[in-house]
């Protein structure tokens, strides 16, 4: 098949490039710089531009987009213009270029009001209730995604839940160089229960989802390993790997997410470009349970994850040139 990946220069990206290409297929890329993808053919422009993605997008039979604008930081309406206008952009010009496919990768950030989630499946997004102008803006495309599914046009969402691994710098490197300066706290002592996804297994899932597409068109599903853990462990298991102490001191959960909410609107009044130390939407994520059932995602993707959360972290310690860290992990 001839796909177009968007968002190929990420971590998630460049591996559910590797992996179409790996399987036999023919891959183009689309994002800002180009993708490091072997074996694929990078276009490179922004969602901002029509031009741009009406030429990515040509002779293309399915598209897998990722790309979004992923941060704590930004205004409105950059959020907007990329995941929004952006995804409502590539859904136009796919259509009229007789794309037969569209899996819209998302978040479960897009249903997620803060409350804790034990055991629940892919609720529907809603802007109204997200936190935060990623998972407002993310929810917003979902629904474009899911309202373009149609006889002509299949589109489906998955949401892929706390992805990390080896070269990760959204959580892994975050994690290390702020554990490394000691200025990462434990939330309620880092006894919240979360699910994450190794990378491998959320791009082997997102893959998965376009051979299923005939089974899951119309619909959002959750893709995690499936494994909950308490953050705390994970995150020792993570600076382990990184060869950092791990955090030994803790706050109460409501103190960080009342800080964060100041820190996150007093952030771009003071000229800061880098991401805020912490935000309302972090604080939620360190200190309360936000894990999901995934038989009925493993049943209709016929897939199930590869790399255990164990062997993962294993992984990450090669790459730091750690050895092993499955004492730290506890299992």
């Amino acid at each position: 098949m001839k796909v177009l990946v968007t968002g190929a220069s990420g971590l998630l990206g460049r591996e559910v490039a590797g992996l179409l290409v790996r399987r036999g297929h023919e891959v183009s890329t689309f994002q800002r710089r180009p993708s490091g993808v072997d074996g694929a053919a990078d276009r490179c422009g922004s969602l901002t531009d029509d031009a741009a993605v009406a030429a990515a997008v040509q002779g293309a039979e399915a598209i897998i987009h990722l790309a979004a604008k992923v941060s704590f930081t930004g205004s409105a309406g950059e959020f907007e213009a990329i995941n929004v206008q952006g995804t409502r952009r590539l859904i136009l010009a796919a259509r009229e270029a007789g794309v037969r496919d569209l899996v819209f990768v998302s978040s479960p950030s897009v249903a997620n009001s803060g409350a804790a989630i034990a055991g629940l499946g892919a609720e529907p997004a809603d802007p109204e209730r997200a936190h935060g102008d990623y998972a407002r803006t993310k929810a917003q495309a979902e629904l474009q995604a899911l309202a373009a599914d149609g006889p002509d046009f299949r589109g489906a969402a998955v949401r892929p839940h706390v992805v990390w691994g080896p070269g990760d710098t959204q959580l892994v490197e975050r994690v290390l160089a702020r554990a490394a300066r000691n200025r990462l706290p434990l939330l309620d002592a880092g006894a919240a229960l979360i699910d994450t996804t190794y990378v491998d297994n959320a791009a082997a899932g997102i893959v998965a989802a376009l051979d299923r597409m005939g089974f899951i068109h119309g619909r959002a599903l959750v893709v995690t390993n499936g494994e909950p853990r308490p953050v705390g462990e994970l995150i020792a298991g993570i600076c382990a790997a990184g060869g950092v102490p791990a955090p030994s001191w803790s706050v109460p959960g409501t103190l960080a997410r009342a800080a964060g909410m100041v820190v996150e609107k007093a952030w771009p009044r003071l000229g800061q470009q880098d991401e805020p130390p912490m935000t309302r939407f972090l604080a939620e994520q360190l200190s309360t349970a936000h894990w999901f059932d995934q038989r009925e995602t493993q049943r209709l993707l016929d897939w199930t994850p590869a790399v255990s959360i164990d062997e993962g972290l294993e992984r990450l310690a090669e790459y730091y040139g750690r050895g092993t860290v499955r004492a730290v992990s506890g299992r």
